[in-house]
């Protein structure tokens, strides 16, 4: 039997996750519910058969699991307005930053199975890494809830408490994986590149090193080891970027990032 989802929130991350669960048979479009103000925005799930509406109430009335997709500001309001609807069995997931599940569960009327999940811009191409917490051990709940994401990418569970620190290292890592690829392209113009050209190897050669660490689940070192020979250019390269602070550069981004947040 295919869950009932609703998605209170249908911006860009509300969509993606709803264009997920549809792309990844999840589940049939007509137990996918998706609300937003404006409506007309979500003629596309419309006419593949999702029931789109701005009632956030009758949405989540008529869903096993709901997806809080609004800004962190609207979470209270949000959970104020479907507590009324909801069932004993209702799971709640939350991917607004910054708002913890007692919060939410004390403006659910007290609700028990209330769950974050924290993923990045990359859900738009079904890549993200999304970081998932729940306030209990209920692991039935917690499997699902990774499931649905794992429609979007991959997902692991975190404590709650590591949740800030998983918006630093997943949300905005995406920033700073950007900031270098930018970077490797500017040098690759000082080498002779095209501009588009040099992005292109730096992106794709981004996107090889991270899955050598992934399906091989070896360490960055040692996969640094297989191109540094000795007296070689990359040897030379990595020790300037280090001269230059470069680690030390991105360790302090991260904590920066970190105390802002």
């Amino acid at each position: 039997m295919s869950l009932k989802i609703a998605v209170i929130g249908g911006g860009n991350l509300g969509i993606a996750i709803a264009e997920g669960l549809i792309d990844k048979n999840y589940c049939q479009p007509s137990d996918l519910y998706i609300t937003r103000r404006k409506v007309a925005y979500l003629d596309g799930f419309k006419l593949k058969g999702v029931n789109v509406g701005n009632d956030n109430q009758a949405a989540a009335k008529a869903a096993d699991v709901i997806i809080l997709a609004v800004k962190p500001y609207q979470v209270e309001a949000s959970c104020s307005e479907i507590k009324g609807t909801l069932k004993s069995g209702n799971v709640v997931v939350s991917v607004a930053t910054g708002v913890d599940i007692e919060t939410m569960s004390e403006a659910l009327g007290n609700h028990k199975r209330v769950y974050r999940a924290m993923p990045n811009t990359a859900i738009a191409i079904g890549e993200s890494m999304t970081c998932v917490c729940g306030a209990d051990d209920n692991g039935d709940d917690l499997d699902m809830v990774c499931s649905l994401f794992n429609t979007v990418g991959e997902t692991i569970v975190i404590r709650e408490e590591l949740m800030n620190a998983a918006t630093v290292l997943g949300a905005c890592g995406i920033a700073y994986a950007m900031r270098f690829i930018r970077a490797a392209t500017q040098g690759g113009i000082e080498i002779g590149f095209h501009a588009d050209v040099a992005q292109k190897i730096a992106a794709q050669t981004v996107k090889g090193a991270a899955d050598l660490l992934i399906k091989h689940g070896s360490h960055p070192e040692s996969e640094i080891d297989k191109v540094t020979t000795p007296q070689g250019c990359t040897i030379a390269g990595l020790n300037e970027m280090e001269h230059q602070g470069f680690s030390s550069a991105m360790i302090k981004g991260v904590l920066t990032s970190y105390g802002k947040i």
